[in-house]
């Protein structure tokens, strides 16, 4: 592979990535980027470094399309429009092969394959943790507003519906977030991974008992 696949992959994934919302942008590329590589150093296994950056750039590419309906799934999607982009490029086929492996198995849904190299791992972490602390809590909440608009109507409420004693709503409520979270933490497959994600836990939890302060009408703040 050659020696400035980082820089290369991140330059051909940035178009794709010009119409992404928030939560799927390059900005959160990066930031997948970062910690798979951080990730990649406390593993006790070797590491492709190369194949792992060039996943993380790439593996959310699809998402603007998906959004809009013009693809059904956006890892299959990037993992054929990497394949491509990296076989001009002059990447060898075992190492495309890696990459596309990677990106088909990044996802949390139910009918995607499970991460079966160290770095498909790696990169599934480092998304999902992308969803967990500070940096996740609002990402998530960045998501309930692109569902929001994409439906047409509020999918979900940023509250506590017990709040509402007379009207109560049946929106999902704040704890969809907690939700979503601990999903995605429960999900990872790496030690450090794990142990990163507790760490950001940790972060949650005080997030969102300071939330239930604030909206308690009986405590002033």
């Amino acid at each position: 592979m050659p020696s400035n696949v980082d820089s290369l992959s991140r330059d051909l994934s940035r178009p794709y990535y010009e119409d992404a919302f928030p939560a799927h942008d390059i900005f959160h590329a990066k930031r997948v980027h970062d910690v798979a590589l951080q990730l990649a150093t406390q593993h006790p296994d070797s590491v492709d470094r190369d194949v792992l950056a060039a996943a993380a750039w790439f593996h959310d590419i699809g998402r603007p399309l998906e959004r809009v309906g013009d693809i059904d799934d956006h890892g299959d999607w990037a993992a054929d429009e990497a394949t491509s982009l990296l076989a001009a490029e002059g990447v060898a086929s075992d190492r495309i092969a890696a990459v596309e492996h990677c990106l088909r198995t990044h996802s949390i849904r139910a009918n995607s394959p499970e991460p079966e190299t160290t770095e498909a791992q790696l990169l599934f972490d480092a998304d999902k943790l992308d969803a967990a602390g500070a940096v996740g809590f609002v990402r998530l909440a960045c998501i309930v507003g692109e569902r929001s608009g994409r439906i047409g109507e509020q999918y979900a409420v940023i509250d506590d519906a017990a709040t509402l004693t007379d009207d109560a709503s049946e929106l999902p409520d704040i704890d969809l977030l907690r939700e979503w979270a601990r999903e995605r933490l429960n999900a990872l497959y790496t030690d450090p991974g794990r142990h990163l994600g507790e760490s950001r836990w940790d972060v949650m939890e005080a997030f969102f008992d300071r939330f239930v302060r604030e909206i308690d009408p009986d405590i002033v703040q």
